[in-house]
């Protein structure tokens, strides 16, 4: 079955409360594509990092941009790329997008959550070393974090887009302190090289490529505003030109932040990187000493840790909607779409969600072998959101013969593109840029883990369509 376009789809977008406008658009955009993680993990190949940028925005970043862009001007609806996939491939390929998807923000939630205690301890100095391994305090954080996504879960974005917006100039500020710390310690009489546009050719052994790998694919989260485009007011015209709007700032921050990163290791050519906390490291070692400069560096860690709380609200609130929409079109219970009396959010889907992160928290930390468990999952992670987007890609190349008509027929060249940069990352993903014992058996469990949740996903659509049947 192949679903009409969006001519005749109402998607039930008009039982939503419109609450975003373009500038909550261009602030969320910095939310989901920037993460802080990203410029350690592309200052592991140097002095390549711009090089290496270039390529991730040329192979990935481009197509992903012209497909969000056409895509949503053809189906501006909530539900964002399930749709699209839904409208173009059938009921299937529609409900697997979702599943990975919701899939991939779930782990990433839970993920982004455990930065928080180890953010916290940087912050706070080393008082604080002890705070990530303590569970009562673990615990209590990330329980009250939840209680407060399911709670503005529940009001909406007449909320959660304040808190979006807020995350997103956190991260934009945090960002402006990272790329100022070499300037300011030249200033100050440092010797450090700081060359954001050196043009070096990146390392080319499998560690180098399993980076590359996760640098094309760090400037992901374009369409993810797409979701809720029922709640967004003109998101025919006003997703594309968020898309507009944010990228050279998106850019700027992912080049010249890496860029300091680079330098301010340099000087200290005996400390790895931390690839999870690579900013508030990075500026620890900028502003070490007491003074004005210390508090500044605790400032921007601060604010990077709004923009985690920020991060993991947006992926909740996309989750939330996808069991909703599919609910409309009627893959999953009706139950799923009911929505709040006042707020005309989907509680029951939300209430869901948050018992799943809750669970993924919980298996993250109850021993070593959930822990094992869960980072599985979160590893795995990106390789449920490259299957989306490999749908994406495929939209404009061989979908609905109705939507490929009305699209530029360059929009399928350049998509061809994304596909041939997902299949470098579904594959590379799966290789550790980390030591690890052993890299087949860790891409084994890797590939054996996307196998079996979507796996569950399909066994559960299939199901539900029997049922459905009898």
């Amino acid at each position: 079955m192949q679903g009409s376009t969006a001519g005749d789809q109402s998607n039930h977008g008009h039982e939503l409360s419109r609450q975003l406008s373009l500038r909550d658009l261009v602030l969320t955009q910095v939310l989901a594509v920037v993460g802080s993680s990203w410029v350690g993990i592309a200052a592991g190949v140097g002095r390549a990092q711009f090089v290496v940028w270039l390529m991730a925005f040329a192979l990935f970043y481009a197509p992903m941009a012209v497909a969000v862009y056409h895509l949503n001007r053809e189906m501006p609806l909530e539900g964002g790329l399930y749709e699209w996939a839904r409208s173009s491939f059938g009921d299937t390929v529609g409900f697997m997008t979702a599943w990975n998807i919701w899939a991939y923000a779930l782990a990433s939630i839970a993920t982004i959550l455990f930065q928080l205690p180890s953010e916290l301890a940087y912050m706070l100095g080393p008082v604080a070393a002890a705070l990530p391994e303590n569970h009562v305090f673990v615990y209590a954080m990330l329980a009250l974090i939840v209680a407060l996504l399911t709670f503005t879960g529940v009001r909406g974005l007449s909320l959660g887009k304040w808190i979006h917006n807020i995350s997103g100039a956190s991260m934009i500020t945090a960002f402006t302190l990272l790329i100022a710390a070499p300037l300011i310690l030249r200033l100050r009489g440092a010797t450090l090289q700081y060359v954001p546009f050196a043009l070096h050719a990146p390392p080319t052994d499998v560690t180098s490529l399993a980076l590359l790998g996760q640098v094309l694919f760090a400037a992901s989260g374009l369409e993810y505003i797409a979701i809720m485009a029922g709640e967004t007011h003109r998101a025919q015209s006003a997703i594309g030109r968020s898309v507009v709007l944010a990228t050279p700032i998106i850019l700027a921050m992912f080049v010249l932040g890496t860029a300091s990163v680079v330098s301010l290791h340099e000087l200290h050519p005996g400390t790895p990187i931390n690839y999870v906390a690579p900013i508030p490291q990075t500026l620890t070692l900028a502003f070490c000493e007491s003074g004005v400069a210390a508090i500044v560096a605790k400032c921007a860690i601060l604010l990077l840790q709004v923009r985690i709380i920020g991060a993991a609200s947006l992926l909740f609130t996309g989750a939330t909607r996808l069991p909703m929409t599919a609910g409309w079109d009627h893959l999953i219970p009706e139950w799923f779409t009911r929505l709040h009396p006042r707020f005309r959010t989907p509680t029951n889907s939300i209430l869901v969600t948050s018992g799943v992160v809750a669970l993924l928290l919980v298996l993250g930390s109850a021993g070593v072998r959930a822990a094992e468990a869960f980072d599985l999952l979160n590893d795995a992670s990106s390789e449920f959101y490259v299957l989306a987007y490999l749908a994406m890609f495929l939209i404009p190349i061989c979908g609905s013969k109705t939507l490929r008509a009305r699209l530029p027929r360059w929009v399928a060249t350049v998509c061809a593109g994304g596909v041939l940069a997902m299949a470098f990352v579904l594959v590379m993903n799966a290789y550790p840029f980390v030591d690890v014992k052993s890299p087949a058996a860790f891409a084994a469990k890797i590939v054996g883990t996307v196998v079996l949740v979507n796996a569950c996903g399909y066994g559960f659509y299939r199901n539900r369509r029997a049922a459905k049947a009898s």
